[in-house]
């Protein structure tokens, strides 16, 4: 159909496959003119230069270039971006926005499987599974009725450290387990917490009370170390400290002292630097979970991120605002 609007994939090649599926792909060609063979990896080719000039959309995504000013002047009929990812900062210029460029991403979708990856180690922490399985390899032996003391998840108090869209899905998620959540974020008042089913605390409440303490804030300047070596020592003995955001956010000296002294275990699904050097202490530390930076999207997980943004384009087409949009004024302090 002539009438659709022109639509450019901007991202790396490789990636289209498993953020558009041909289910996917055919419901997205029935809304935009789009070619899947011509994929932008960069903007300066004749190809891309020339496919700019009739472009209305922009689905973007992981390996995107930056979109600057000259990118936006090659484009003049450009309405609005589509990130089939989470975070935009890095790759939109304030160009974007002063243009009056209509912005939305998959972020929303992205925190669907870290906030189940976090559901997971919250319940696992909850029931001492980290210990108790290397105690069962060690030993090759357990008594079945030899009650275990300290383990079990009913009335756990359990910390989250903003309500971004990752927290408050995880506040979500924990909603049917008989557990006391607490959340610290100093843009939420008490009213909107106890709305999304938690405590509003203090952080260093939250920190001195909890059995479990997952984080969820964006890496900025203002968080950057925020569970420092004095936040740590808050914690109290046996806690579980879970960190899916961004290892900037903790201090890593600071943290692998208190998992040294065995007083904290961790969940690690990032870390600073990353990834960790071979001489990290934190490859051997037994009360130490680590995983590659796997809690976001993988796998199948990436479909749901393109038929997000295939979402927001039906949104857009019809006329009404996108759900996720992304404005300017929100970018300090978001992901």
């Amino acid at each position: 159909m002539a009438d659709r609007p022109a639509a450019l994939f901007a991202l790396g090649a490789h990636h289209l496959p498993d953020l558009y599926p041909p289910r996917s792909m055919h419901r997205l060609q029935q809304l935009v003119r789009i070619d899947q063979t011509v994929v932008a990896e960069q903007f300066s080719t004749e190809d891309i230069l020339a496919a700019l000039a009739s472009t209305e959309l922009l689905i973007t995504g992981w390996g995107c270039p930056r979109i600057t000013p000259a990118v936006l002047d090659a484009a003049p009929r450009l309405r609005a971006i589509l990130h089939t990812a989470g975070s935009v900062k890095a790759l939109l210029s304030p160009a974007c926005w002063e243009r009056g460029l209509a912005i939305t991403s998959a972020a929303t979708a992205n925190a669907v499987p870290v906030a189940e990856y976090t559901l997971a180690a919250i319940l696992f922490a909850g029931k001492d599974v980290f210990r108790l399985r290397d105690q069962y390899h060690a030993t090759r032996h357990f008594t079945l009725a030899e009650v275990q003391p300290g383990v079990g998840n009913y009335g756990r108090t359990i910390g989250v450290i903003g309500a971004s869209r990752i927290g408050r899905r995880v506040i979500e998620l924990l909603r049917p387990f008989e557990l006391d959540v607490c959340l610290f974020d100093p843009y939420v008042d008490t009213a909107t917490a106890a709305g999304l089913g938690a405590r509003l605390v203090d952080l260093d409440t939250l920190l001195r009370t909890c059995d479990v303490v997952s984080v969820h804030a964006p890496a900025n300047p203002r968080t950057d170390r925020l569970i420092g070596a004095e936040q740590l020592a808050l914690m109290r003995d046996g806690a579980t400290l879970i960190n899916t955001a961004r290892g900037s956010l903790v201090d890593t000296p600071a943290l692998i002292e208190q998992l040294e002294a065995g007083r904290l275990y961790a969940v690690l699904d990032v870390t600073e630097p990353e990834p960790l050097p071979a001489d990290s202490a934190l490859w051997e530390l037994p009360n130490t979970f680590l995983t590659p930076h796997i809690a976001g999207s993988h796998g199948n997980e990436l479909a749901r991120l393109g038929d997000c943004v295939i979402d927001e384009l039906e949104r857009f087409l019809d006329g009404r605002p996108f759900a996720h949009a992304i404005v300017a004024s929100d970018l300090d302090r978001v992901a």
